[in-house]
């Protein structure tokens, strides 16, 4: 007897090109050292000479940083379109986290050494003096009322407090951020010696400038310009699972947003008051040139809000963000993973990524059978398409495994038991951050190298 050979189909690693990643590292980096140039320039290592004009050199240098290192942030975050797809909204949050971390310790460390050298300057503390300073002095009120808005949007971000806020309530505190960097920009620019020499005004000027032009166009023109354009609005709305629902979406040519499945959008549904928060979801059915569907788990007011959504409602979109797409691929075999309603992500890729019958395996954890989202959609799928599907039931073993109690195998073997040729595959992976995270390292453990591991962190 023979056996038919499955053909394989060929997917070429992506090639060596030129991307805006490669543009806008380096413009950032450039920045900062521009920055340390004007410091430089204007105040010189001689200023360190000695304790007075030091402390007061320093913290002009340290001004200038947290001032660069807070407008990178904000523009990283811009929701800029080539930079989305180059480097991914996931690590554009992590890069963003990064840097405002350090340009507040740098702010922190601007006030306290003008205070240390104005103190310095009086013989000890003097209360009149820090009135005189952060509160009398041109524009240092508007910096200090503005420090204080930075230092709660800080607070807000900090794992422990986030956890605690609703996705839209931390979104509207966030933005809390622009008005804090907007109330100390006249402080620097009347007070800051980088600021009184001509190139430098011109330079400061023209990065502020470029930098508002971005977020007015990324944030607000374009979403507002592909919302009119698209003319998206609700056609229906179905029962998926126990707190889940599909949102059926009909829009015209929604083919020249050049969507992926994978990819997810910036929703907002103008279905009452609050609308305007808008809420990140990811396509969970290839996308065509006419329809667009998201499934969501009710988890608050604003998602609950989804299953009470009429045909007809006005939808306005950011986006597609997101790389977790068939795009980067490297291998014929490709495995996904979900957990919960992980799978709506990879129920999309599964259904327009190029392979052949036997060369996708779909992992699908979940708790029990209530929460098997899509899983008719997902069977189906599999049936037509040739994929193996392994249903992993059950509570997980303990919170930094991601398989069942079933098994005593360790992560890694028993990836490597359901997936022998794991290391040859393509792994993309969605699910809670905590999970997604325990699959990687099962992967890594089991022979895959980073760069086979295709994710999309969507927590915030």
């Amino acid at each position: 007897m023979t056996t038919q050979r499955i053909p394989r189909v060929a997917v070429a690693p992506p090639r060596a090109r030129f991307t805006w990643a490669d543009v806008f590292g380096p413009l950032a980096i450039a920045t900062v050292v521009v920055a340390v140039f004007f410091w430089l320039f204007q105040e010189g290592l001689a200023s360190l000479t000695t304790v007075d004009t030091g402390l007061g050199s320093l913290a002009s240098l340290t001004g200038l940083l947290a001032s660069d290192l807070m407008l990178l942030q904000v523009v990283m975050l811009a929701r800029i379109p080539r930079v989305e797809l180059a480097w991914g909204h996931d690590l554009l949050a992590r890069r963003h986290k990064l840097m405002a971390y350090w340009s507040f310790w740098l702010m922190m460390a601007h006030i306290l050494l003008f205070t240390a050298q104005r103190l310095g300057r009086v013989g000890g503390w003097d209360s009149a003096a820090m009135y005189e300073l952060y509160i009398h002095e041109s524009w240092l009120l508007a910096a200090t009322v503005g420090t204080i808005m930075l230092i709660g949007v800080v607070i807000t971000s900090i794992r422990a407090a986030r956890r605690r806020l609703r996705y839209e309530s931390w979104h509207l505190l966030h933005l809390y951020s622009y008005l804090g960097l907007a109330l100390a920009l006249p402080h620097q620019i009347v007070d800051g010696a980088d600021f009184h020499w001509t190139f430098a005004i011109v330079y400061w000027w023209t990065l502020y400038a470029v930098g508002l032009a971005l977020i007015i166009w990324c944030r607000i023109g374009i979403p507002l310009w592909r919302s009119k354009k698209h003319q998206i609005r609700v056609a229906g709305v179905t029962h998926e699972a126990p707190g889940v629902v599909s949102v059926y979406m009909q829009g015209r040519d929604l083919s020249k947003l050049r969507t992926r499945s994978g990819q997810f959008f910036i929703w907002r549904f103008k279905d009452g008051p609050g609308w305007t928060r808008g809420t990140p979801y990811t396509i969970s059915a290839a996308p065509d040139d006419t329809h667009l569907r998201v499934t969501i788990r009710e988890a608050g007011p604003k998602t609950e809000r989804a299953k009470r959504l009429t045909p007809g409602t006005k939808v306005y979109i950011e986006g597609p963000y997101g790389t977790m797409t068939a795009q980067r691929r490297t291998h014929p075999r490709v495995l996904m993973m979900a957990a919960g309603v992980g799978i709506t992500p990879i129920r999309a890729l599964l259904e327009d990524t190029r392979y052949a019958p036997g060369e996708a395996v779909l992992l699908y954890r979940y708790t029990d059978h209530h929460d098997a989202v899509l899983a008719g959609e997902i069977d189906e799928l599999a049936r037509i398409r040739g994929v193996e599907v392994r249903h992993l039931v059950g509570p997980r073993r303990h919170d930094g495994s991601w398989i069942p109690t079933a098994t005593s195998l360790s992560d890694a073997d028993a990836l490597k038991q359901l997936v022998p040729d794991v290391a040859d595959c393509d792994i993309f992976i969605c699910g809670p951050t905590p999970w997604m995270k325990s699959v990687e390292r099962a992967a890594t453990a089991a022979g895959a190298s980073r760069k086979q591991i295709h994710t999309e962190d969507f927590a915030w």
